[in-house]
């Protein structure tokens, strides 16, 4: 059979290819064809309408909503997360081909319509209200992201161009240039001006930080009627000192405030002016009082101290809280935990005023240095010890490599998926040991992802680059020995079977 598939997740960086790439192979070990266009945080190449035309199902693989979903109306389909697409992608291909050969013109009938455009998310509003409460807090950090990413990368460069230009005293220079001196006299061949209009530059990137998270999250809960309340809460948060705390309360507030209003019976004639003028203005209004007269002060004053408690952790302590993050990181590899941890992380970025070196920053160094060992490590594991993998699982490794270097902790979940108590238990040793070294050695960085590309960025970028080594050693040791208790059957028969193949070969 031939397959078109559209695969997509929350952040739109790992797993939205990984998916992509395991229904490709499952497709082709199973005899069908599967053709898949992600749409992913690079945006998307539209599949040919001449393929889906010849499709005979389609599988999407998605945690959130299917742009141009209206393409592939009328055919069978499937509709699984993201994560069952990595984890199972062969399982997912079978309950495709199920779909097409159980297929009727009646389902056609009865197929949900395609979703209007806009901004993509995906909410089940038939899931337990954790969960829900969940998807729409990572619809918000994954429209946030990109902001924190472009941000923060352009402030850490523009700070290691101000210690060029001004030497040790650059970090705070930089931040001193008047913007009417960029305005009116910028100097093309002078490295401090450059370094003054790049932190400029990425400030006005982190500004967009929390209005961002509010008004997605906002939308998440109450579709469009949400944003406008969503961003007006998130910009009032920054204005009163509540920060991302007050993003995450504003952006509740909003979406439910919004959905309420959107649901009320107006006349006909109400009814044009309802999403342009009222819903916003008066959920505008709404959240604006609640935060400027009721709940402002008590979030910025907690947003005040969880800052005066990080900046007050030293010795022991901050190595303890790098052992915890570094655990997070390494416990579901991609998942809620390891975005818990990385989403407190990035929280730190945009806190104004902080010294380079500030617990923020170092708290970020030791979440990505964690986030890189599981991938690495097993990578490491499968040329150590090839025995003990299977021949699926060395290819895996070779593409970890990478991976792990950048900072793609789901490059270790191929290996989660067939083995998860030994790979776990490994991760969550060796992430934790990379996590507290860095916070002993006192690496920090603004940037919030790129792995070794953005070593530069990193302070003491060389014991930084020791703590991913020695946790990359010790998971890789954990998890070979755990493998070498109890060897796996599935490597055993390849193994016969290739002792078999090289003894026809040699009597030939």
């Amino acid at each position: 059979m031939k397959f078109v598939a559209v695969s997509s997740c929350p952040t739109g960086i790992a797993h939205t290819y990984m998916a992509a790439e395991a229904l490709e192979q499952a497709g082709a070990a199973a005899g069908h064809q599967v053709v898949v266009e992600t749409q992913g945080a690079a945006g998307s190449v539209p599949l040919d309408p001449a393929v889906i035309a010849d499709a005979d199902g389609v599988i999407y693989a998605a945690d959130l909503e299917v742009r141009d979903k209206e393409r592939f109306a009328g055919k069978p389909f499937v509709d699984v997360g993201v994560k069952k697409a990595v984890h199972d992608a062969p399982g997912v291909v079978a309950a495709a081909v199920a779909a097409v050969e159980s297929w009727t013109p009646a389902d056609a009938a009865a197929a949900p319509a395609a979703a209007s455009g806009g901004p993509a998310t995906k909410v089940d509003s038939n899931a337990s209200v954790g969960t829900r409460i969940r998807q729409w807090l990572m619809t918000g950090v994954s429209y946030m992201i990109p902001f924190v990413a472009a941000g923060g990368i352009l402030i850490a460069i523009s700070f290691m161009l101000a210690q060029i230009a001004w030497g040790k005293t650059g970090v705070v220079d930089v931040t001193k240039v008047p913007l009417d001196h960029l305005l009116n006299s910028f100097d093309a061949g002078s490295l401090k001006d450059w370094a003054a209009v790049t932190f400029q530059t990425g400030n006005a990137a982190f500004a967009f930080l929390v209005p961002v998270l509010s008004g997605f999250i906002a939308y998440a809960i109450a579709d469009r009627p949400g944003l406008v309340p969503g961003f007006v809460g998130g910009a009032v948060s920054v204005a009163i000192g509540a920060g991302f705390l007050g993003g995450l309360v504003t952006g509740f507030l909003a979406g439910f405030v919004a959905l309420w209003i959107s649901r009320w019976r107006v006349p006909k004639g109400v009814r044009g002016v309802m999403p342009v003028v009222v819903i916003p203005l008066l959920s505008s209004l709404v959240v604006g009082i609640v935060m400027f007269v009721l709940i402002g002060q008590p979030i910025a004053a907690a947003m005040k101290g969880l800052s005066s408690w990080l900046n007050g952790l030293s010795g022991s302590n901050l190595i303890l809280l790098g052992a915890l993050l570094g655990a997070m990181m390494g416990f579901d590899l991609g998942g809620p935990i390891n975005k818990v941890a990385y989403t407190f992380a990035i929280t730190g970025l945009a806190t104004t005023g902080l010294a380079q070196d500030a617990v923020q920053y170092r708290i970020m160094a030791a979440v990505m240095a964690a986030g890189m060992v599981a991938p690495l490590a097993m990578a490491l594991a499968t040329v150590v010890r090839k025995h003990l993998f299977t021949h699926a699982e060395r290819e895996n490794g070779k593409a970890a490599w990478l991976l792990g270097l950048s900072f793609i902790s789901e490059g270790a979940i191929p290996f989660a998926a067939a083995d998860p108590w030994r790979v776990i238990v490994s991760s969550v040793v060796g992430s934790s040991v990379a996590g507290s070294l860095v916070m002993a050695f006192g690496s920090a960085q603004r940037a919030p992802h790129g792995g070794i590309w953005v070593l530069p960025l990193i302070t003491n970028w060389w014991l930084f680059l020791v703590a991913v080594a020695v946790g990359m050693v010790v998971m890789a040791a954990i998890v070979i020995a755990l493998k070498s208790a109890k060897p796996n059957p599935i490597v055993q028969a390849e193994e016969a079977a290739d002792e078999r193949a090289e003894l026809v070969g040699a009597t030939v």
